[in-house]
Protein backbone atom coordinates (compact mmCIF):
# COMPACT_ATOMS: atom_id res chain seq x y z
CA UNK A 1 0.00 0.00 0.00
CA UNK A 2 1.08 3.58 -0.52
CA UNK A 3 2.43 5.67 2.30
CA UNK A 4 -0.04 8.50 2.58
CA UNK A 5 -3.47 7.11 3.50
CA UNK A 6 -5.08 9.75 5.66
CA UNK A 7 -7.67 8.76 8.24
CA UNK A 8 -9.09 9.99 11.50
CA UNK A 9 -11.75 8.80 13.90
CA UNK A 10 -13.02 12.09 15.35
CA UNK A 11 -11.70 11.33 18.83
CA UNK A 12 -11.20 13.94 21.55
CA UNK A 13 -8.48 14.10 24.17
CA UNK A 14 -8.98 11.95 27.24
CA UNK A 15 -6.00 11.72 29.54
CA UNK A 16 -7.20 8.44 31.02
CA UNK A 17 -7.76 6.68 27.71
CA UNK A 18 -5.28 3.82 27.25
CA UNK A 19 -6.23 2.42 23.85
CA UNK A 20 -4.91 4.11 20.72
CA UNK A 21 -7.35 5.62 18.26
CA UNK A 22 -7.55 4.35 14.71
CA UNK A 23 -5.79 7.52 13.60
CA UNK A 24 -2.69 7.03 15.73
CA UNK A 25 -2.51 3.34 14.82
CA UNK A 26 -2.64 4.28 11.17
CA UNK A 27 0.02 6.97 11.69
CA UNK A 28 2.29 4.35 13.22
CA UNK A 29 1.85 2.06 10.22
CA UNK A 30 2.54 4.91 7.78
CA UNK A 31 5.73 5.78 9.63
CA UNK A 32 6.96 2.18 9.58
CA UNK A 33 6.13 1.86 5.90
CA UNK A 34 7.92 5.13 5.22
CA UNK A 35 11.17 3.60 6.42
CA UNK A 36 10.82 0.69 4.00
CA UNK A 37 8.70 1.98 1.15
CA UNK A 38 10.22 1.41 -2.30
CA UNK A 39 8.43 4.58 -3.44
CA UNK A 40 10.59 6.82 -1.27
CA UNK A 41 11.83 8.74 -4.33
CA UNK A 42 8.22 9.62 -5.14
CA UNK A 43 7.70 10.86 -1.59
CA UNK A 44 10.82 13.01 -1.94
CA UNK A 45 9.50 14.35 -5.24
CA UNK A 46 6.31 15.57 -3.57
CA UNK A 47 8.25 17.14 -0.71
CA UNK A 48 10.59 18.90 -3.15
CA UNK A 49 7.59 20.31 -5.00
CA UNK A 50 6.15 21.67 -1.74
CA UNK A 51 9.47 23.35 -0.88
CA UNK A 52 9.67 24.86 -4.37
CA UNK A 53 6.11 26.21 -4.18
CA UNK A 54 6.76 27.60 -0.70
CA UNK A 55 9.84 29.49 -1.93
CA UNK A 56 7.99 30.96 -4.90
CA UNK A 57 5.14 32.00 -2.63
CA UNK A 58 7.05 33.50 0.28
CA UNK A 59 10.78 33.68 -0.44
CA UNK A 60 13.81 31.52 0.32
CA UNK A 61 14.34 32.54 3.97
CA UNK A 62 12.72 29.95 6.26
CA UNK A 63 12.71 32.41 9.17
CA UNK A 64 10.42 34.75 7.26
CA UNK A 65 8.45 32.08 5.42
CA UNK A 66 6.41 29.78 7.72
CA UNK A 67 5.30 27.56 4.86
CA UNK A 68 8.89 26.96 3.77
CA UNK A 69 9.98 26.35 7.36
CA UNK A 70 7.24 23.73 7.69
CA UNK A 71 8.09 22.12 4.34
CA UNK A 72 11.76 21.81 5.32
CA UNK A 73 10.81 20.32 8.69
CA UNK A 74 8.61 17.71 7.00
CA UNK A 75 11.39 16.90 4.52
CA UNK A 76 13.83 16.37 7.38
CA UNK A 77 11.22 14.20 9.09
CA UNK A 78 11.32 11.95 6.02
CA UNK A 79 15.14 11.87 6.18
CA UNK A 80 15.57 13.85 2.97
CA UNK A 81 19.27 14.70 2.44
CA UNK A 82 20.28 18.31 3.03
CA UNK A 83 21.53 18.63 -0.56
CA UNK A 84 18.08 17.74 -1.90
CA UNK A 85 16.48 20.38 0.28
CA UNK A 86 18.94 23.04 -0.83
CA UNK A 87 18.41 22.17 -4.50
CA UNK A 88 14.65 22.46 -4.02
CA UNK A 89 15.10 25.92 -2.49
CA UNK A 90 17.33 26.99 -5.37
CA UNK A 91 14.77 25.71 -7.86
CA UNK A 92 12.10 27.78 -6.17
CA UNK A 93 14.25 30.92 -6.58
CA UNK A 94 14.67 30.26 -10.30
CA UNK A 95 12.28 32.59 -12.13
CA UNK A 96 12.39 30.30 -15.16
CA UNK A 97 11.20 27.27 -13.21
CA UNK A 98 7.62 26.10 -13.66
CA UNK A 99 4.88 27.70 -11.61
CA UNK A 100 2.49 25.33 -9.88
CA UNK A 101 -1.22 25.78 -9.23
CA UNK A 102 -2.77 24.23 -6.14
CA UNK A 103 -6.05 22.56 -7.05
CA UNK A 104 -8.30 20.21 -5.11
CA UNK A 105 -10.61 17.50 -6.43
CA UNK A 106 -13.50 15.82 -4.64
CA UNK A 107 -15.54 12.76 -5.45
CA UNK A 108 -16.92 9.39 -4.46
CA UNK A 109 -15.61 5.87 -4.95
CA UNK A 110 -17.82 2.78 -4.73
CA UNK A 111 -19.71 2.11 -1.47
CA UNK A 112 -20.02 5.84 -0.82
CA UNK A 113 -16.35 6.37 0.10
CA UNK A 114 -15.58 10.09 -0.18
CA UNK A 115 -12.17 11.16 -1.50
CA UNK A 116 -10.55 14.60 -1.23
CA UNK A 117 -7.42 15.10 -3.34
CA UNK A 118 -4.91 17.95 -3.08
CA UNK A 119 -2.65 18.59 -6.08
CA UNK A 120 0.14 20.89 -7.20
CA UNK A 121 0.38 21.05 -10.96
CA UNK A 122 1.89 22.97 -13.86
CA UNK A 123 -0.67 21.48 -16.26
CA UNK A 124 -4.26 21.48 -14.99
CA UNK A 125 -5.62 19.69 -18.08
CA UNK A 126 -3.25 16.77 -17.53
CA UNK A 127 -4.07 16.59 -13.83
CA UNK A 128 -7.86 16.66 -14.12
CA UNK A 129 -7.69 14.13 -16.96
CA UNK A 130 -5.64 11.72 -14.83
CA UNK A 131 -7.87 12.17 -11.77
CA UNK A 132 -11.09 11.73 -13.76
CA UNK A 133 -9.68 8.64 -15.48
CA UNK A 134 -9.08 6.87 -12.16
CA UNK A 135 -12.55 7.76 -10.87
CA UNK A 136 -14.16 6.49 -14.08
CA UNK A 137 -12.10 3.30 -14.28
CA UNK A 138 -13.22 2.20 -10.82
CA UNK A 139 -16.86 3.28 -11.03
CA UNK A 140 -16.37 6.45 -9.02
CA UNK A 141 -17.62 9.96 -9.63
CA UNK A 142 -15.60 13.18 -9.73
CA UNK A 143 -17.71 15.88 -8.09
CA UNK A 144 -17.63 19.66 -8.03
CA UNK A 145 -15.39 21.68 -5.72
CA UNK A 146 -17.04 22.14 -2.37
CA UNK A 147 -19.28 19.09 -2.69
CA UNK A 148 -17.55 17.40 0.27
CA UNK A 149 -17.05 20.47 2.44
CA UNK A 150 -19.71 19.17 4.84
CA UNK A 151 -17.75 15.96 5.45
CA UNK A 152 -14.13 17.01 5.97
CA UNK A 153 -12.70 19.37 8.59
CA UNK A 154 -9.19 20.80 8.28
CA UNK A 155 -7.12 19.86 11.29
CA UNK A 156 -3.52 20.34 12.31
CA UNK A 157 -1.77 16.99 12.76
CA UNK A 158 1.63 16.80 14.49
CA UNK A 159 3.90 13.82 15.13
CA UNK A 160 6.50 14.34 17.87
CA UNK A 161 9.03 11.74 19.11
CA UNK A 162 8.73 11.37 22.89
CA UNK A 163 12.42 11.09 23.64
CA UNK A 164 12.97 12.27 27.21
CA UNK A 165 9.91 14.57 27.24
CA UNK A 166 7.97 14.63 30.51
CA UNK A 167 4.60 13.37 29.32
CA UNK A 168 2.30 15.07 31.85
CA UNK A 169 3.99 18.45 31.63
CA UNK A 170 4.16 18.28 27.84
CA UNK A 171 0.46 17.46 27.54
CA UNK A 172 -0.49 20.43 29.74
CA UNK A 173 1.59 22.75 27.56
CA UNK A 174 -0.08 21.42 24.42
CA UNK A 175 -3.59 21.71 25.81
CA UNK A 176 -2.88 25.37 26.59
CA UNK A 177 -1.78 25.78 22.96
CA UNK A 178 -5.04 24.35 21.62
CA UNK A 179 -4.51 20.59 21.38
CA UNK A 180 -7.80 18.75 20.84
CA UNK A 181 -6.35 15.24 20.96
CA UNK A 182 -3.02 13.89 22.27
CA UNK A 183 -2.01 10.25 22.05
CA UNK A 184 1.27 8.48 22.69
CA UNK A 185 1.55 5.53 20.31
CA UNK A 186 3.27 2.21 20.83
CA UNK A 187 6.43 3.40 19.05
CA UNK A 188 6.94 6.38 21.33
CA UNK A 189 5.48 9.16 19.18
CA UNK A 190 2.96 11.76 20.30
CA UNK A 191 0.15 12.20 17.76
CA UNK A 192 -1.36 15.65 18.29
CA UNK A 193 -4.50 17.11 16.72
CA UNK A 194 -5.49 20.79 16.67
CA UNK A 195 -8.08 22.90 14.90
CA UNK A 196 -6.89 24.61 11.72
CA UNK A 197 -6.90 27.94 13.61
CA UNK A 198 -4.59 26.54 16.31
CA UNK A 199 -2.09 25.06 13.84
CA UNK A 200 0.13 28.17 13.94
CA UNK A 201 -0.01 28.57 17.73
CA UNK A 202 0.90 24.90 18.15
CA UNK A 203 3.90 25.31 15.84
CA UNK A 204 4.94 28.34 17.89
CA UNK A 205 4.51 26.44 21.16
CA UNK A 206 6.68 23.55 19.95
CA UNK A 207 9.35 26.05 18.84
CA UNK A 208 9.23 27.67 22.29
CA UNK A 209 9.74 24.23 23.83
CA UNK A 210 12.67 23.61 21.43
CA UNK A 211 10.86 20.55 20.08
CA UNK A 212 11.00 19.76 16.37
CA UNK A 213 8.05 17.64 15.17
CA UNK A 214 8.76 14.81 12.77
CA UNK A 215 5.73 15.91 10.75
CA UNK A 216 3.41 18.89 10.98
CA UNK A 217 0.67 19.42 8.44
CA UNK A 218 -2.90 20.39 7.80
CA UNK A 219 -5.03 17.37 6.95
CA UNK A 220 -8.66 17.05 5.92
CA UNK A 221 -10.23 14.81 8.52
CA UNK A 222 -13.60 13.17 7.95
CA UNK A 223 -16.02 13.32 10.86
CA UNK A 224 -18.15 10.52 9.37
CA UNK A 225 -16.39 7.28 8.50
CA UNK A 226 -17.68 4.23 6.65
CA UNK A 227 -16.83 0.65 7.51
CA UNK A 228 -16.59 -1.85 4.63
CA UNK A 229 -16.02 -5.57 4.40
CA UNK A 230 -12.30 -6.33 4.26
CA UNK A 231 -12.16 -7.21 0.56
CA UNK A 232 -14.08 -4.09 -0.45
CA UNK A 233 -11.92 -1.92 1.79
CA UNK A 234 -8.71 -3.31 0.28
CA UNK A 235 -10.01 -2.53 -3.22
CA UNK A 236 -10.71 1.05 -2.16
CA UNK A 237 -7.20 1.40 -0.72
CA UNK A 238 -5.73 0.22 -4.02
CA UNK A 239 -7.60 3.00 -5.82
CA UNK A 240 -6.40 5.51 -3.21
CA UNK A 241 -2.87 4.33 -3.95
CA UNK A 242 -3.37 4.99 -7.66
CA UNK A 243 -4.34 8.58 -6.87
CA UNK A 244 -1.29 8.94 -4.63
CA UNK A 245 1.01 7.60 -7.33
CA UNK A 246 0.12 10.46 -9.69
CA UNK A 247 3.02 12.93 -9.77
CA UNK A 248 0.68 15.92 -9.45
CA UNK A 249 -1.07 14.60 -6.34
CA UNK A 250 0.28 15.77 -3.00
CA UNK A 251 -2.21 14.31 -0.52
CA UNK A 252 -5.29 12.10 -0.55
CA UNK A 253 -7.89 12.04 2.22
CA UNK A 254 -10.88 9.72 2.57
CA UNK A 255 -13.56 8.56 4.99
CA UNK A 256 -12.91 4.81 4.92
CA UNK A 257 -12.63 3.52 8.46
CA UNK A 258 -9.38 1.65 8.98
CA UNK A 259 -10.34 -1.21 11.25
CA UNK A 260 -7.93 -3.38 13.24
CA UNK A 261 -8.75 -6.26 10.86
CA UNK A 262 -7.81 -4.10 7.87
CA UNK A 263 -4.59 -2.95 9.53
CA UNK A 264 -3.59 -6.58 10.16
CA UNK A 265 -4.24 -7.43 6.50
CA UNK A 266 -2.11 -4.52 5.31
Amino acid sequence: MGLFYYFCEGIFYDKNRNSMSGHSKWSTIKRKKGALDAKRSKIFSKLIKEITVAVKEGGADPEGNPRLRLAIANAKGQSMPKDNIERAISKGKDKEAANFSEITYEGYLPHGIAVYIETQTDNTQRTVSNIRSIFNKFNGNLGTNGSLSFLFDRKGIFTVPKGDIDEDEFELELIDAGAEDIELDEDGFFNITTSMEDFGPMMKKLEELAIEPETAELQRISHETKTLEKEDALKILKVIELFEDDDDVQKVFHNLEITDELIEEI
